[in-house]
């Protein structure tokens, strides 16, 4: 076998190889769920967005977030899913596309938005002024588009919706 017929086959099945893997590992992690920003007391509720987003709930996910990507496309985003609440810290590392980091206490109210973050902050680490259960990564200017502000609350996909 001619040496390029090898090379051009073991291309095609590292390729073949990753477009199962990447359907593996995202097919059922993306979902559509109504995300629904609301100042309390709950007053309208023709508030909901269809949002669609991934769940990162390890450490491996945590760590890549959205980075890698050029473009995070409208009504998408990454919610970072804690065990407990705490005061984590995240960064840019990675990232090719600014961001808005929009931080939620367990029932779902914003305590910070970090606007606009751009990849050119790494290293530096952004973290809330108070623990929190949930990060929301979106595109840049997602939450001033949507009238997201300090205690709004966002109403999160079961079953992370809890009030508790």
């Amino acid at each position: 076998m001619p040496r390029w017929l090898s090379i051009l086959l073991t291309a095609l099945v590292i390729l073949a190889g990753l477009f199962f893997l990447s359907v593996y590992l995202f097919s059922d992690k993306v979902r559509f769920a109504p995300v629904a920003a609301v100042t309390q007391p709950v007053t309208d509720s023709s508030a909901s967005t269809q949002m669609r987003f991934e769940i990162a709930d390890t450490p491996e996910k945590q760590e890549l977030g959205l980075g890698n990507r050029a473009v995070i496309p409208d009504n998408y985003g990454m919610l970072f899913v804690f065990q407990k609440p705490d005061r984590y810290g995240f960064w840019m590392k990675d990232m090719l596309a600014s961001i808005d980091m929009v931080w939620l206490s367990k029932d779902g109210t914003i305590v910070l938005i970090d606007h606009s973050v751009d990849p050119s902050t790494y290293p530096n680490v952004f973290y809330p002024p108070v623990p929190v259960s949930y990060v929301l990564e979106t595109r840049a200017g997602y939450a001033r588009d949507h009238d997201w502000n300090v205690g709004t609350r966002v109403t999160l996909p079961s079953p992370y919706n809890s009030t508790k």
